[in-house]
């Protein structure tokens, strides 16, 4: 069975995770959004299979669509540009070790190299769950389901995202002890933060950093506040799964068995309701998540 000639391979965030809800609900009901199946098949994000649609390219039961706005079942007959779609991959999520100097992004306008780039060959389409920034590094998790990757952002899951931080600086412990109460930093307002100081060495200080929103840049703005320049970030957990020992640019699959008990049925995440043990690190990255806070 050929696929379409231009098909997506590893890679972007999925743009349209904004129409997860509509396709619960649409599950439920028996049915996934067109745009949804065409992505999870691996051949493009959903925003370029609503652009695909648009252009006439995907038919469904013999008629071609003029609007994403269908819902299909697995009786349904999908083709593109006239050839069968390919049979949807199961769920499967990784663990990679993002190395600093790479964008978490398909494509970059500014033309630096990106995550998506760097993936090993043979990787099928995936996205990130989060993103880490340029200069961050560590655990980057990734999957071939939006879906999946949009529930696994959410802070009502409680998945803890631990990082290890280096400042520029001498943190005060009643500083890191009041950032458990949150903080508001020019109008903006961040969850509880615990910070722990590992180690001061001269100037530089390590910092054990646990929280579960996630905002754009949080620790970097949250320890600018405090008067500490952040000079490295490592993401070292994102809810019960690890960086252990992965090298930078390695990539692990997490095991379906390890991905199910994590999970619980119906693919929603188990709240997490304490820090992962350090033991757990040196395991299949599992125990036994958007957040762009780096």
């Amino acid at each position: 069975m050929s696929e379409p000639d231009q098909v997506g391979g590893a890679g972007a965030k999925d743009d349209a995770g904004k129409a997860g809800a509509q396709d619960d609900a649409g599950k439920a009901g028996g049915g996934e959004r067109i745009a949804r199946r065409l992505a999870r098949a691996g051949l493009c994000s959903r925003r370029e299979a609503e652009r695909w649609i648009a252009a006439g390219r995907v038919s469904v039961d013999g008629e071609t669509l003029a609007s994403p706005a269908v819902l299909v079942t697995a009786a349904s007959r999908i083709t593109v540009d006239g050839k069968p779609l390919p049979v949807a991959d199961r769920t499967r999520l990784w663990r990679y070790h993002k190395p600093a100097g790479l964008v978490t992004s398909h494509k970059d306008p500014e033309g630096r190299p990106t995550v998506f780039e760097r993936l090993p060959v043979g990787m099928p389409r995936v996205v990130s769950v989060g993103r880490l920034d340029l200069n961050s590094e560590g655990l980057l998790l990734l999957t071939n389901d939006g879906a999946l990757a949009r529930r696994l952002e959410l802070p009502a899951n409680g998945w803890q995202r631990r990082y290890r931080v280096r400042v520029h600086g001498k943190p005060e412990p009643e500083q890191l002890a009041g950032l458990m109460r949150g903080v508001t930093i020019e109008g903006v307002r961040y969850g509880p933060i615990k910070a722990v100081l590992d180690r001061q060495q001269g100037a530089n200080a390590w910092l054990t950093v646990a929280l579960t929103e996630g905002r754009n840049r949080e620790i970097r703005r949250v320890m600018a506040h405090l008067g500490l320049g952040v000079s490295r970030l490592i993401r070292v957990a994102y809810g019960p799964f690890q960086l252990g020992l992965l090298d930078p640019g390695q990539v692990d699959e997490i095991p379906a068995r390890v991905l199910k008990e994590q999970l619980g049925r119906d693919d929603r995440p188990k709240r997490q309701t304490k820090s992962p043990s350090p033991s757990m690190e040196e395991d299949h990255g599992g125990g036994g998540g958007e957040d762009q806070s780096a």
